[in-house]
């Protein structure tokens, strides 16, 4: 059997190609400078065994040595070394002196289909956050009327008075106004609807809505 399929693994590439063993070992270094990327006089091949160790794919005449007497088998792995010194080896990953082709934003506009590209400010959007958390208000039964619990912990408890935006304070979504049943400091207060947004909106959100006994 001449031709056998072999892997050939290097810094650059992982396939499988055809390999003949009735070429020469400087014959295959030039079939594999296309795949690995690495010039001949550069290549430094290794037949894996299937126990582990190592063996040279070389010979003091790499013109006329063949590769019949290393007895590879199908499937076998060639590892490909590059011998090269580490400044002049290509670095796929450097995007330098990649040029770049960049949609104008006039050209952008006009497309229907816009992939990869997110506008927060877009209306669409903000009203789509907006129809989320009314839903959720509804889901978790917050109205004005129920008893609630709020804090972290639900330590405390009271009573929903109001459900809706509050054009001074910005943000996206309902507040929910609590009176509660045990008065607390005005600078408690300010700090609750200084917190970051909560399940339902921003400020003092009811973590828990249900008929709870009100405890005035």
């Amino acid at each position: 059997m001449a031709d056998i399929p072999l892997r050939i693994i290097s810094e650059y590439a992982s396939t499988e190609r055809i390999v003949n063993l009735s070429w020469t070992i400087s014959q295959l270094k030039l079939k594999l400078q296309p795949v690995t990327g690495i010039p001949p006089s550069h290549q430094q091949i290794f037949y894996k065994m299937s126990s582990g160790k190592k063996i040279a794919v070389e010979s003091p005449d790499d013109e006329s040595f063949r590769l019949r007497p290393f007895l590879l088998e199908p499937y076998d792995e060639l590892l490909v070394v590059d011998t090269r010194p580490v400044s002049e080896k290509p670095n796929f990953l450097s995007e330098a002196g990649v040029d770049r082709y960049v949609l104008p934003e006039e050209e952008y506009k006009k497309k229907d289909q816009k992939l990869g590209y997110f506008d927060p400010n877009d209306p669409s959007y903000e009203q789509a956050k907006i129809d989320d958390i009314a839903q959720e208000v509804e889901a978790r039964g917050i109205a004005v009327g129920k008893r609630c619990r709020v804090d972290e912990d639900d330590a405390r408890r009271g009573e929903i008075k109001y459900v809706g935006e509050v054009k001074e304070i910005p943000g996206l979504g309902a507040w929910v106004g609590v009176q509660l049943d045990e008065p607390v400091d005005k600078n408690e207060i300010m700090k609750n609807y200084q917190t970051q947004e909560s399940q339902i909106g921003q400020g003092l959100g009811g973590s828990e809505v249900g008929p709870f006994a009100n405890n005035r």
